[in-house]
């Protein structure tokens, strides 16, 4: 019989997190834990949060539903996703914690040579919206820390001096030292989108994310045709459930890539789905986290993995936060690496391993 209860733990970020949204200074996660009675040594941790305007289930009562689902684990002593369909991060959660459960509860999902510690996986330095200072002292220390692939949030300061600032990194580096890719969270209007782009394509860039805001799809479609630097869509995809409604999106926009948050969109099965979608039309991908701590993007990254993409990837967000999880995944030279030699340390935010009985809530 399974048993489940969650923890709540209110993430604080090292620095403040600006995007064309807003800035985030702090971040709730719940963390869904699941273990049998047979053996409650062994518990699967997964976890569920959302972003503020982003994701689909950013919804007051997402804790009740949460601890709906525990009480209905706890009473039928199985789990079932049916009616998790418009809540993707607890989606997410659940078949984290089932798969690491699984696993015998050692946050091993997907074994790869990634978890061996003998591949790592290469990502993106992320350089958050801010001053033009700010966003300055971020990409020296992306640089600095060998990083080869810079993405860079826009949209939020002047774009002339956004524009500066990637003319700088070009003067240091050209597109065959330093690939730059650019994520506007929707910040264009429909009408500065055009020129806007052409501007920016002078500067070499490898891809922009949602340049407009998610939503328009004649609108997108039109701007993925004619813009001189391939669109990445991101929000787009988020809120999109069915098989049917994926195949017009992407038929209908025709974008050159897509971004995955599998915290956002269900889970590892609903973005494989994607990629599916996205390769029988030629639309290249990778995965990105969505703001997790340490437990969400150990997932991601094992899952990632096990998906040979070669492309870098958006998984360099565990060093955000003053109070993550110590965990065996650390970033250096661009890459992102696991060493399975070290320890988790859950109850370093006041989780209580093994399991206990009932939907019980603890808060950390």
């Amino acid at each position: 019989m399974l048993r489940a209860s969650i923890h709540k733990h209110t993430l604080i970020f090292k620095d403040p997190a600006g995007t064309s949204r807003g800035v985030l200074y702090k971040k709730p996660v719940w963390y869904l834990l699941l273990h049998h009675t047979r053996n409650k040594g062994i518990t699967g941790i997964g976890e569920c949060g959302t972003i503020p305007g982003l994701s689909a289930d950013d919804r007051p009562d997402l804790e009740q539903r949460l601890e709906r689902l525990c009480s209905d684990i706890n009473r039928n002593g199985t789990t079932d996703s049916t009616g998790l369909t418009e809540w993707p991060s607890i989606r997410f959660a659940l078949e984290t914690a089932l798969t690491d459960l699984n696993g015998g509860g050692r946050r091993l999902l997907y074994e790869s040579p990634f978890t061996e510690g003998k591949a790592p996986v290469p990502i993106n330095g992320l350089v958050w919206m801010g001053d033009e200072e700010f966003m300055a002292r971020q990409v020296d220390e992306k640089l600095d820390k060998g990083f080869r692939v810079i993405k860079l949030k826009v949209g939020a300061i002047d774009f002339n001096r956004e524009l500066e600032i990637i003319r700088t990194i070009r003067k240091r580096f050209s597109e065959n030292q330093i690939t730059i890719r650019l994520d506007a969270n929707g910040a264009f209007s429909a009408e500065e989108a055009a020129n806007k782009l052409q501007r920016l394509a002078e500067f070499g860039i490898h891809s922009i994310e949602q340049p407009i805001k998610a939503g328009n799809p004649d609108i997108m479609a039109r701007i993925c045709l004619t813009s001189p630097i391939p669109v990445a869509l991101d929000e787009e995809l988020i809120g999109i459930h069915t098989f049917e409604e994926r195949i017009k999106i992407l038929d209908e926009i025709r974008p050159r890539y897509i971004i995955l948050k599998p915290g956002l969109l269900g889970g590892f099965a609903s973005a494989g789905e994607w990629i599916k979608l996205a390769e029988d039309r030629d639309i290249g991908w990778w995965i990105t986290s969505a703001l997790e701590s340490n437990i969400g993007l150990n997932a991601i990254a094992q899952w990632t993995a096990t998906m040979n993409n070669p492309l870098p990837q958006g998984l360099g967000t565990g060093a955000l936060y003053t109070n993550n999880i110590p965990s065996p995944l650390t970033v250096s030279n661009g890459n992102l690496w696991y060493h399975p030699e070290r320890e988790w340390q859950p109850e370093s935010v006041g989780i209580k391993l093994p399991g206990e009985e009932g939907a019980q809530k603890t808060s950390g």
